[in-house]
């Protein structure tokens, strides 16, 4: 079974269910999540759960209730669900049947947003930035846009090493560099090379960044995507921006661009942290229309790859033997099947 690019199949993963200040202490809405519709809700203590939205009782839009300390309770006949999907209490009836429960989900909190796990426990927390692990950090969240393709497709975007240099006109040869985590969920992509000097502007970007460049895409799930980039320079520390992938409808992915940096002390470290958050969007906006003219109008076919989309066969790969969800339309695969990795047109 082919997972890339494939609208049948959702990979476990975290994906984005609302912004956390949407959420209020106590509170509870409803969200459409990769074709599934979800309650999520904020406890008394704070936390927040994540469950199927529909009662088990006669369907009702558990989004619609309200939160009584840790638990959710229906608006329609009050049947309370505790944070593992669990009827707790039906005020109108003589004991709980073994139905009376609903499908409950793993939930963080990163980046500014709640993210949800398409099962109760998720193997691996959300991925982050090496250079940010163990350190306080600064977010921005972009506006969240669209685009008329699979997000897979989109996310080849930041290792598509021809593309640097025929849409963005940037004349850098890139090496790249590969490698796995051992669960296989997440790869890194790193690219690295000399900044040319035919022209006067590549010439003063040599002497104010110096004669290297390099940048690397982490992709997690196949769905989240963290880039660096303004790695190994001079003047400027690395930025880094990350892109949440959701998939809307067949056809339809939307995109949750997040800047972060590292948090600062003091007044000036506060300015000196919204100055790179200014320069990662700055980044971000001078390839996004360029590459969305692409993305918007695209049917995605490997059959002519070249040696120089190696990085491009590397990702379909990855993404191939990734772990189908409970969200996705087709029946799981056995353990056989995970071994085919279906790619075609390799260099």
């Amino acid at each position: 079974m082919t997972i890339f690019n494939n609208w049948d199949v959702v990979a476990q993963g975290w994906y984005i269910a609302c912004a956390s200040r949407s959420l209020p202490r106590e509170q509870a809405r409803s969200v459409e999540l990769c074709g599934q519709r979800l309650v999520v809700f904020r406890g008394v203590d704070g936390r927040v759960r994540a469950l199927d939205a529909y009662c088990p009782h006669m369907g009702t839009d558990l989004g619609i209730g309200r939160v009584e300390g840790n638990q959710i309770r229906c608006f329609f006949h009050h049947w309370a669900f505790d944070e593992t999907g669990q009827c707790q209490n039906i005020p109108c009836g003589e004991g709980i049947p073994p139905q009376a429960q609903v499908r409950a989900y793993a939930v963080t909190e990163q980046y500014g947003f709640i993210w949800v796990y398409p099962d109760q426990v998720a193997p691996e927390g959300l991925a982050e930035f090496d250079e940010l692990r163990g350190h306080p950090i600064v977010c921005q969240a972009d506006r969240a846009f669209e685009r008329n393709c699979h997000h897979h497709i989109c996310m080849m975007n930041g290792i598509d090493a021809q593309h640097l240099q025929t849409v963005h006109r940037l004349h850098v040869q890139m090496n790249l560099s590969l490698q796995q985590n051992q669960t296989g969920t997440i790869v890194d992509f790193t690219l690295h090379g000399q900044f040319p000097a035919t022209t006067w502007r590549e010439k003063m970007g040599r002497q104010v960044l110096g004669p290297t460049y390099t940048y690397a895409m982490r992709y997690a799930h196949g769905c989240l995507g963290l880039l660096t980039v303004m790695k190994n320079v001079r003047l400027v520390p690395p930025l880094h921006m990350i892109y949440a992938y959701t998939p809307v409808a067949p056809g339809r992915t939307r995109i949750q661009p997040i800047y972060v940096t590292r948090q600062r002390q003091g007044l000036g470290g506060w300015l000196v942290s919204q100055l790179l958050l200014g320069l990662t969007r700055l980044a971000y906006y001078l390839l996004r229309d360029e590459d969305g003219l692409i993305y918007d109008h695209i049917q995605f076919s490997p059959q002519a790859l070249l040696p120089i989309d190696r990085p491009i066969v590397a990702y379909m790969q990855y993404v191939n033997r990734l772990e189908p969800s409970i969200w996705s339309r087709v029946p799981p695969r056995s353990a056989a099947d995970r071994t085919q990795i279906p790619v075609n047109g390799q260099p």
